[in-house]
């Protein structure tokens, strides 16, 4: 694992995956800073105020770091393009800078599958897999051009790790979002595909495995991009009707078909830039195609490689969140 007495950044430390690892690492006893937008509780982590969109606050945060986790990007699948650009795409390449600058040793960027993701079917595809020719929305198109940068960058090692559709307890965007609309939604299409899935603490496990590998040979590994997950995929309605029930809310039922999803996602999407509307519409197109075909990835290289296996199964993972969210209410 990773060595004791390295000093250790954690960029998005305010969210879900970035406030899971920095937990972990401070219970592993490790000097860590959280670079976070506006005061956050982070728990014995040392705060740095700062943005992905300010270097100086970059330069900061990076002075005196051994190891950087890159987790703090703007997700969605709606919003200002110009946004996206600046905080996935400048934000990642000024951090590498400051990192350089700094004199960091390993640099964990966590990426999507997303990036590989045209909407067609992926069945056990691996990294041979080329970036999409085509992206429905702006977060996996600069999220895409952020992963180049980061394995193409010299001067630090480098890995860009890929989970699926974190979950568990803490989750403020997935599970929320179904609850919110528990006894509305449908399912899209006739099908339930095949979905990864990634536990948060399967997820926290590749991320301290991807950081000690490039910390103690970074040669072997450098500049690689790695698909994780729970290794196990299951249906994607199967799952959100698993996390509703341990949220205690009602199952989805009823269906739309998959053509009229995708056309009224496109109309959606049109009006809602037709009268600048800044919220996301009911349904993406990028979300319909997601909704629609298989997406399920070959762990095998993160296995190898890094000696990742998934730490909790999906049964586990279903009862920590029941526990969690009943405890919580």
């Amino acid at each position: 694992m990773i060595p004791a007495g390295t000093r250790i950044l954690v960029t998005g430390a305010g969210g879900f995956l970035g406030g899971a690892l920095v937990r972990e690492l401070c219970a592993r006893g490790h000097a860590v800073r959280a670079l976070v937008r506006r005061p956050t509780d982070v728990g014995d982590a040392e705060v740095v105020l700062g943005d992905l969109r300010d270097p100086e606050s970059l330069g900061r945060a990076c002075r005196g770091i051994d190891l950087v986790f890159h987790t703090a990007a703007k997700a969605g699948g709606w919003g200002d393009p110009a946004e996206y650009e600046a905080v996935n795409v400048g934000g990642t390449e000024a951090l590498l800078a400051a990192a350089r600058e700094a004199g960091v040793r390993a640099f964990v960027y966590t990426s999507s599958p997303s990036v590989v993701f045209d909407g067609r079917p992926i069945e056990g595809g691996d990294e041979r897999l080329p970036y999409a020719r085509r992206f429905l929305a702006d977060y996996p198109r600069t999220k895409a051009i952020a992963e180049r940068l980061v394995l193409r960058s010299e001067g630090v090692p480098t890995i860009s790790l890929r989970p699926h559709l974190i979950w568990g307890p803490g989750d403020r965007h997935l599970l929320p979002r179904l609850v919110a609309r528990a006894g509305k939604l449908k399912r899209v299409g006739s099908g339930d595909p095949l979905t990864d899935t990634t536990y948060v603490d399967n997820c926290v496990h590749a991320h301290l495995l991807a950081g000690a590998r490039l910390l103690e040979d970074p040669g072997s590994v450098s500049g690689k991009a790695y698909f994780v997950s729970d290794g196990a995929p299951v249906g994607l309605w199967t799952m959100a009707n698993h996390m509703l029930r341990a949220a205690g809310a009602p199952e989805i039922r009823g269906r739309i078909p998959g053509g009229v999803a995708r056309v009224a996602a496109a109309l959606l999407e049109a009006w809602h830039r037709l009268t600048r509307n800044p919220n996301e519409p009911l349904v993406t197109r990028f979300a319909v195609e997601q909704f629609l075909v298989p997406q399920w990835y070959d762990i095998s290289a993160a296995r190898r490689d890094l000696g990742y296996a998934p730490v909790v199964s999906l049964d586990e993972g279903l009862a920590a969140l029941r526990r969690h969210l009943q405890t919580s209410a």
